[in-house]
C-alpha cells in the first residue's frame, strides 16, 4: 500500500512539474510551438489546395456531362472505353499505382454508375 502511495505522489508530483501542451501543440501533434506553427500553415494550404481540387473535379464532372449528353443525342454510347484507358494510363504514369485508383475514382464520380 506504502509503494502504492510513493507512486502516485511521484506521478502527481511529476504531472505538476512537465510543462502542459499548449493548444496548438495539441491539435497538430507537434512538440514546439514553432512545428506547430509550420504544421497549422500546411494545413490551411492544404485545406486552400483541398478547395480548388473540388472546384476542378466538379468542373470535370461538368465537362464530362456535356460531351456524354453529345455522344449519346448522337447515337453513340455513354462511355467511351479507349478514352477511359487513355485517362487510367495518363493518371498512372504521372503519380504511380494509386494514380489509377484516383482516375478511377474521378471516371466514377465523371460517369456515374455504368
Amino acid at each position: 500500500m506504502a509503494a502504492a502511495a510513493t507512486t502516485a505522489a511521484a506521478t502527481t508530483a511529476t504531472a505538476a512539474t512537465a510543462p502542459s501542451p499548449s493548444p496548438s501543440t495539441d491539435k497538430t501533434g507537434a512538440r514546439t510551438d514553432e512545428a506547430a506553427e509550420l504544421i497549422a500553415g500546411a494545413r490551411d494550404r492544404i485545406d486552400a489546395l483541398d478547395d480548388r481540387i473540388i472546384g476542378l473535379i466538379q468542373e470535370r464532372m461538368a465537362v464530362s456531362a456535356v460531351i456524354q449528353e453529345a455522344r449519346i443525342t448522337s447515337g453513340g454510347r455513354r462511355v467511351n472505353l479507349s478514352r477511359e484507358m487513355e485517362v487510367l494510363g495518363r493518371y498512372r504514369q504521372e503519380l504511380g499505382k494509386p494514380g489509377t485508383a484516383l482516375a478511377m475514382t474521378l471516371l466514377e464520380l465523371c460517369r456515374g454508375r455504368i
